[in-house]
């Protein structure tokens, strides 16, 4: 997404002290972590079963828009995408299948990845709050910035 220096989301970024370069990096950086630590499902089925089972266990999902030709994808990614919004799981839509299904060594091509909320290692305090990696924060705070947008803007994934 291009944003127009004179544009209300620009300004609105600028005020937030938000910058949107390298969003795709903090993506890359997040999949990679998560799939590390085995807190991603990989699949519009599974994401599905997933979520139908226990939505609070989830911070993402990394969504790919589907082909303009497709309306049984389209129908699915819109009812995931209400279901996403009605648990407060971020969205987050990503330019390419084949780099979402490379970063997490997919060999099936992936048009959806969840990401689990990360696992609190704090056994002091019950109600402590969950601890986020730097690039997951920088992704809830894009999320948040674009939240009440019905479209969603697409992050372009890194090559490599």
């Amino acid at each position: 997404m291009v944003i127009a220096k004179t544009s209300d989301s620009y300004m609105m970024a600028s005020k937030a002290g938000f910058k949107t370069v390298g969003i795709g990096q903090n993506v890359r950086s997040t999949l990679v972590k998560a799939h590390a630590e085995s807190r991603v499902v990989v699949g519009m089925a599974n994401a599905i079963r997933s979520l139908t089972e226990n939505p609070n266990n989830y911070q993402f999902c990394f969504m790919v828009p589907p082909q303009h030709n497709d309306s049984g994808a389209h129908m699915q990614e819109v009812l995931l995408e209400a279901f996403c919004f009605e648990n407060d799981i971020y969205i987050i839509k990503v330019d390419s299948a084949e780099k979402l299904s490379r970063l997490l060594g997919s060999s099936d091509l992936a048009s959806c990845a969840l990401v689990n909320k990360p696992i609190n290692h704090s056994t002091t305090n019950a109600g402590s709050e969950l601890q986020f990696s730097r690039s997951e924060n920088i992704l809830i705070d894009h999320c948040e910035l674009h939240w009440d947008e019905p479209v969603k803007p697409i992050i372009k994934l890194p090559e490599k």
